[in-house]
């Protein structure tokens, strides 16, 4: 590997010249079926037609202008989000993590605006990931990517994760909003129960707090449907989105009601790249996708259908897998052999996955598979599972 890289990541050592669908293929010519479709981004595959057109013609016209003019794409996307989601403003960024900073000071303006200056904390949970910013960090609060970079940035607590006691206990006169992935990712694939869900928004209303929702990884479709928080039929006041918007091409986009953005008024926020022509064009493209008669209905039936799968393969292998977890097509592998090395052992037989918190294998596929992909996919994961047992 190249030493102009700076050694952040434990990459493998593998590179991939091709994708098409939900395949990838090595540059030694290797075919692998990737279950990890680049973290939860690749939500419709690679090099999808409809993608690679929009970005195609998107590149022969206009790339960047800035902000400074209007992008008509933008305003288009913008209104197909609000369209289907609570929202009724949107800000476009180009991660997660600045979809999140943007939810940070839109939180702290409103409460500005209103009268409330003072308050300012925000409570989110053990567990979970919103990013490497160090606001993002600190909102985690997780040890394991705080060390080095602290002091923390004031402002942020965090509970436990489904418990509504602790987090009312935590709520004082600076809290100002709560914080939570309807499913937490890297933190395992831990779904928040629908009850827990529903609690959220009660106790944001009766407080005056604002619900910011983490939606990067678990958003745009991956469950079945387009935003996870709709499975327990409750608003937020503010939502991020990323990964699966783009398809691959970076986007970031903070959804608010207008009453929670009163205070995102002319030069309170920016993005030099945030909103740009190609991004917006690709974003569009994947809407088209998603939002057509029955895709997301297919989502939840493949997502059924692996994950039946799933525990009737770790009934057969009990030394090896404890069982799954997750909803639609994100999903989690309770491992009871280590997981990094299951991730491992099924990358060298061509299946693709990514390790998660808990001991935990991520299985986050492209949207597109179906049936077929499934089998292969549950035919890779036998033989791993029958040969670690064997081994034993």
């Amino acid at each position: 590997m190249s030493e102009a890289l700076m050694p952040t990541y434990a990459r493998a050592e593998l590179a991939f010249e091709r994708g098409e669908g939900p395949y990838l293929f090595a540059t030694d010519g290797r075919r692998y079926l990737d279950f990890a479709a680049g973290i939860a981004v690749n939500a419709l595959g690679h090099s999808h037609p409809h993608l690679v057109s929009a970005l195609k013609d998107q590149a022969e016209k206009l790339w960047h202008c800035s902000n400074l003019y209007r992008i008509p794409a933008g305003e288009r996307l913008a209104e197909r989000l609000c369209e289907q989601s609570f929202a009724e403003r949107v800000f476009f960024s180009n991660s997660g993590a600045e979809a999140l900073e943007c939810g940070f000071k839109l939180i702290r303006k409103y409460h500005d605006d209103t009268g409330n200056p003072g308050r300012y904390k925000v409570i989110g949970c053990q567990g979970s990931f919103h990013g490497r910013t160090l606001a993002t960090l600190s909102a985690a609060g997780n040890p394991k990517y705080l060390e080095g970079f602290r002091p923390e940035v004031p402002g942020f607590v965090q509970v436990a994760f489904g418990n509504m006691n602790e987090l009312r206990a935590a709520i004082d006169d600076e809290t100002a909003a709560i914080l939570v992935e309807p499913i937490q990712g890297e933190g395992g694939i831990r779904a928040a129960e629908i009850d827990y869900m529903k609690a959220l928004r009660r106790v944001c209303d009766e407080f005056g707090l604002l619900l910011l929702l983490d939606e990067v990884q678990c958003g745009m479709g991956r469950t079945g449907k387009l935003f996870a928080h709709e499975w327990a039929e409750i608003a937020p006041d503010v939502m991020a989105l990323a990964k699966g918007l783009g398809g691959g091409f970076p986007i970031g986009a903070c959804l608010a009601t207008e009453k929670a953005a009163v205070g995102m008024t002319v030069g309170t926020h920016g993005s030099t790249f945030g909103g740009n022509p190609l991004a917006m064009a690709v974003a569009n493209a994947v809407l088209d996708v998603m939002l057509a008669e029955g895709f997301l209905e297919g989502v939840q039936k493949t997502g059924d259908l692996l994950r039946a799968r799933l525990e009737e393969l770790a009934a057969r292998h009990p030394a090896v897998l404890a069982g799954s977890r997750g909803r639609g097509l994100m999903l989690g592998l309770e491992c009871v052999v280590p997981a990094g090395e299951m991730v491992a052992r099924l990358r060298d037989e061509g299946l693709l996955t990514v390790g998660a918190a808990e001991n935990v294998v991520r299985i986050v596929p492209p949207l597109i598979i179906g049936e077929a992909q499934v089998a292969e996919a549950l035919a890779i994961l036998e033989r791993v599972s029958a040969g670690w047992a064997e081994a034993a």
